[in-house]
Parts: C-alpha cells; structure tokens; sequence
C-alpha cells in the first residue's frame, strides 16, 4: 500500500500529536527501534539536453546493516541506454544513463529500501574490529585529512580521555558547541575539514559538521564514516527540522555520521541535526541550553530515527565515463550535457524530482 498525500499529512500531525505532552512540551527524544518500514524512492530525470549526447548517474540505497538498513530492489526505466553499477570497491551503487545526440533523455529510477530506527546502549557487548577495517576507517579522505590542525583540534578535544567512548563523546560536545549550522550553505556543504578548521569557520550544514566530527574521530584512532542519504518521512517526535515534511524529497539531502567504539560497537552520531534543531527553532529563542534542544541533543549520540534513508558512505567517488574527477561524496544525481556537469544542487534546471513513499 502506498501512502497518499493526505495520509501522510495526517502522519505529519499525528507524529506531533504523539511526540507532545500536556503543557506543550516534547517528549523526550529517544528513538527507538520499533519495527522495519519499506520506502519506496523515485527519482525522475528529464535533462534540457537541447539535442546534445548526454549521461546521468542516479545514486540508489547501497550501504547494508542488519540492525537498521536493508536496500531492496532498484528498477528504472528509459529512452536511453542504462544500467546498475554496483561498485563494491568504491562502496556505491547508482544507475547509469547514457543519451546519444538528438534524444530528449528522461530516466526514472525505482529503489525500495526497509529502515527501522536505532539506539545502541552504551554497554560493553564485545565489538571488535579487524586491523584491516580499522585502518580504512580511520584514513584520511580529500577534504578529511587526520594529521595538521585536525590532529591537533582532536588532541586538544581528546586530552584527557579515560578510553575510546569518553574519547567519542567529547568530540560530539565539542562539535555541538563550537559550531553553527549556516542556512546559506549551498546543499549541504562540502566537508572541507582542514579549511573550517584553519579559518575559523566552524559554519555549515550537515556534510560539513558530520565531517568535522568524522575527521576529528580519526585523527583520535576511533573509526567513523559519513552516511549519506535523505530524509522520507516526518519526525515521530514531533520535530520539522528532522523529517520530510511532504512526498516530494528532492531536496531533503541529510549526511548523518557513525564513530566505532571498541567493546559497544557503532554509534549513530549527529551534531549537525542538534544545530539544525537550534536555528529552526532561532525565533522562539531556543539554544543548547533549552529543554528541547537538550533532548536531541542526548538523543543523538548513540541513537537515530528510522525517516531518513541510507544510500552509501564512500569519499572521493569516481564515476565511469564523468569528466568531473572524484567528487567528495556520492548524494545527489550527477548529469552531464555535452560532456559539462550540471549543478546537482540546483534541480529545476538540472531537471530531477525525488519522491518517497511508503509501501
């Protein structure tokens, strides 16, 4: 069953209706895992090609994890030719349209994906990590170097630390607190770490202030990654700024994090959705001091809501046949008319939608 735009409204209300305790305060924002939904993806590409050879790449669910994320199957359909790459090596996957000159290229890819929320408690449970997986995971990127000014911030965070979570911790407070989410961010940022760092700009949205807490994780030895994906539902806590608020997705791009701690295992961590919280709720004066924000604040080191879709956590992604070179991350679908990129972060003229159903 799909959900109508009228059923999802009505989530929409009921899901603060839930959240909301008498006196108009929130309940506590403490995901739970609370049973698997399917959603289903749609993303419609019609290029203003203007009758020039033209290729597309459509970034479909890849990442895996048993506990919380499950891709399902990807179909699309075109006047082109296309295919899905499943790129194991780069840790990606994304269907690849190409047009020749004098077609009108238009491409629609159909993903299904099961999420369900997560809370990991922070108790020994004997995780562990293979030297091999650990050195990948705590290698620096392009834009995420882990010697310079990152190991130096994370030193000066870090010193102190009695083991690995109090080590994770403290870099998340530290992240929460020195830094701002900037709604004239382009997107959702670059990531660009060593930059924020040497100029002072602690400023971004979600691909720059995850980052800044993925860098800063590696620099100290613990793992993380970068989860990039998008919202598709609402908040059942009630909170805008961390759900979709219609069917239409298409710009509802969200980066999340994870830091591996030996013994507990991974951490979902989002200091960036704690300062989205903040400036959302700028004009009723809330601040990292306010209930409110206090609550996601807690919620959000060590726990995440099952409304937001995982598609991969690669860096430095090469597409086959781009002129681009690697791109920091893989989120947006990629175009390219007459061998010249197109803006991903501008999709009216690009042209592509995104929609999200429940199935």
């Amino acid at each position: 069953m799909t959900l109508t735009r009228r059923d999802f409204l009505n989530a929409c209300g009921l899901a603060a209706l839930a959240a909301a305790l008498p006196g108009g305060l929130l309940a506590a924002y403490a995901p739970r895992p609370d049973g698997w939904k399917t959603f289903s993806l749609t993303t419609r590409v019609d290029l203003p090609a203007d009758g020039k050879a033209a290729q597309a790449w459509v970034p479909v669910p890849y990442f895996t994890a048993d506990e919380w994320t499950r891709p399902g199957e990807t179909t699309f359909a075109t006047n082109g030719d296309a295919e899905l790459v499943v790129d194991d090596v780069q840790g990606v996957a994304f269907v690849h349209a190409r047009w020749e000159a004098g077609q009108t290229p238009e491409l629609q890819v159909v993903s299904t994906v099961e999420t369900q929320s997560r809370h990991v408690p922070l108790t020994e449970t004997g995780a562990t990590m293979s030297d091999a997986e650990r050195a990948e995971l705590t290698a620096p990127t392009d834009l995420i170097p882990t010697d310079g000014i990152v190991a130096e911030t994370a030193a000066m965070i870090t010193d102190g630390a009695v083991n690995d979570l109090d080590r994770a911790q403290r870099i998340y407070d530290w992240v929460v607190t020195e830094t701002e989410r900037n709604p004239d961010t382009r997107g959702c940022g670059l990531g660009d770490v060593a930059s924020m760092l040497h100029t002072g700009d602690l400023t971004g949205k979600c691909a720059d202030l995850n980052a800044l807490y993925v860098g800063l994780a590696r620099a100290s030895g613990l793992p993380a990654r970068d989860l990039y994906g998008l919202r598709v539902a609402p908040s059942s806590f009630g909170y805008k700024a961390l759900g979709a608020g219609s069917e239409v997705v298409t710009g509802a791009q969200h980066c999340r994090a994870e830091v591996f701690v030996e013994g507990i295992g991974w951490l979902p961590v989002d200091p960036a959705d704690v300062r989205k919280v903040v400036l959302a709720g700028a004009d009723e004066g809330l601040t990292l001091d306010t209930p409110k924000v206090v609550d996601v604040r807690k919620g959000l080191f060590g726990a995440a809501e099952g409304n937001w879709v995982c598609l991969n956590d690669a860096h430095d992604v090469v597409l086959p046949g781009s002129t681009r070179g690697a791109l920091p991350f893989l989120m947006y679908p990629q175009a390219e008319i007459d061998g010249r990129a197109q803006d991903e972060l501008d999709p009216s003229s690009f042209t592509y939608t995104i929609t999200a159903q429940t199935v």
